[in-house]
């Protein structure tokens, strides 16, 4: 999952378990509106006791009148005053229900006792229930309304944020990371970006490419000029070994120790070429001018290759269409390429076994796959096969260097050819090749 993708979906999270907690929360805004309910009861008992006290209670309850109520139409609230004539004090707010013509409602009823003119009144301030509820329930939806918009703005605030954060990431991933040919990876260009992070990242990046870099162009030169070198020291040495045979006097016993010395020197001198072919191709000495076409090369290695193919009496099938033609390639490093690929078909085949090459077309793009019957490889080996100088137990026992499959890589990689592998031990193995678009062209 990308970083982005997951600060995003952490805000997501983070602001559900904000309107989680508010949900559960919103009781208290009953409990928040009934105390906002009590005050007010409270401030209208005080402005009531103060006019009582201004006014005297006959503004209230007339002479021989022993009680006074008032409310309003729709019995949302009243007001009542009584003579109090029970023990104690008063001061309570609590919720009851009272009959007023005939209806019962429940209201949230303030209850005071006070002295005025030598007697003692019973003051009662209520507001209904529904009257409270009512007021609760668009305070709530205004608040929750509220609270999703603002998680809606800032989930777009942080996707932006982020979005504006992470770029510079990205823009390292993409012109550091991906598209390049590895290990070229050209000039350094500086991400702009103010997070010392990301700068840091950068420059880390940009020192360990130069170091692979280096690294690897240290390599091919000296794998070059090894080869170069070597083959000097081979050369004279075979020269001297086939001089030693014109002589006459050699014995027998001498002869056969100079054929092992000839054949170790032929072993040395095929790695050297290979070296060097492999250096070269990494360097990219060879130019991609030739046109040809698919099946008269496949032509030519078997030509090559068919003496092979009887003596371990392999069947060979080829289905070829005759005006596919490679276009802009290597015509020498194509045919190293499939004469590795089938050498090493024929190499770890087993006897009166098969050897298929089918061409075929998926979509836009053209593969040509080679198909043997063959002792396969490990799935674990199959990873490490393209390997320089990793050699597996088959190759050991086949007298092999480890060389061609490496070739095969290099000489593919010039090309931009992809490479699948397809084995299973003891069933054979496949090796398809994927060209890229404008490498193949049909031509009548």
């Amino acid at each position: 999952m990308k970083l982005k993708t997951k600060l995003t979906l952490f805000n997501t999270i983070s602001k559900l378990v904000i309107v989680t907690i508010f949900v559960l929360l919103l009781p208290r805004l009953i409990k928040i509106n009934q105390t906002y309910t009590d005050s007010k009861l409270r401030k209208q008992k005080d402005r009531m006791l103060q006019i009582v006290e201004s006014q005297g209670i006959k503004s209230y309850i007339q002479t021989g009148e022993t009680d006074a109520s008032w409310y309003t139409p729709l019995k949302e609230d009243y007001v009542s005053l009584d003579v109090d004539s029970l023990p104690g004090n008063i001061d309570t707010i609590k919720n009851e229900k009272r009959i007023l013509q005939g209806d019962t409602i429940e209201y949230r009823i303030l209850s005071h006792n006070f002295k005025a003119d030598n007697k003692k009144y019973l003051l009662e301030i209520a507001i209904s229930v529904d009257t409270i509820t009512e007021t609760t329930g668009p305070l709530q939806n205004i608040a929750f309304q509220v609270l999703v918009g603002m998680i809606l703005l800032t989930i777009l605030a942080d996707q932006l944020y982020s979005n504006y954060v992470l770029k510079p990431l990205g823009l390292i991933i993409k012109t550091k990371l991906v598209g390049h040919k590895f290990p070229n990876f050209g000039s350094f260009k500086e991400v702009k970006t103010t997070t010392s992070d990301f700068q840091h990242l950068d420059l880390s990046i940009h020192k360990m490419i130069e170091t692979i870099e280096s690294t690897f162009q240290k390599e091919r030169e000296f794998i070059s000029n090894a080869s170069h070198e070597l083959m000097t020291p081979i050369s004279i040495l075979q020269s001297k070994i086939e001089n030693m045979f014109e002589q006459e006097d050699i014995v027998d016993e001498v002869k056969a120790r100079l054929l092992e010395m000839q054949k170790i020197l032929n072993r040395l001198k095929s790695i050297t070429k290979t070296l060097l072919l492999i250096s070269q191709i990494e360097n990219e000495q060879f130019l991609k001018e030739d046109n040809i076409s698919l099946s008269a090369m496949l032509q030519d290695v078997y030509d090559e290759i068919s003496i092979r193919l009887q003596d371990k009496n392999i069947g060979y099938e080829a289905t070829l269409p005759t005006d596919w033609y490679l276009v802009s390639v290597n015509k020498f490093l194509l045919f190293n390429l499939f004469f590795n690929l089938i050498n090493n078909a024929i190499k770890y085949n087993n006897p009166n076994g098969e050897i298929k090459i089918v061409a075929a077309r998926e979509n836009n793009t053209f593969t040509v796959s080679i198909i043997d019957t063959g002792i396969g490889i490990n799935a674990e080996d199959i990873p490490y096969i393209f390997n320089r100088f990793k050699k597996f137990r088959q190759s050991l026992q086949q007298d092999s260097f480890g060389l061609g499959l490496p070739i095969v890589k290099s000489i593919a990689a010039f090309h931009h050819i992809r490479i699948e592998v397809k084995s299973e031990k003891g069933s054979g193995s496949t090796f398809k090749l994927i060209f890229p678009l404008g490498a193949i062209e049909i031509k009548s």
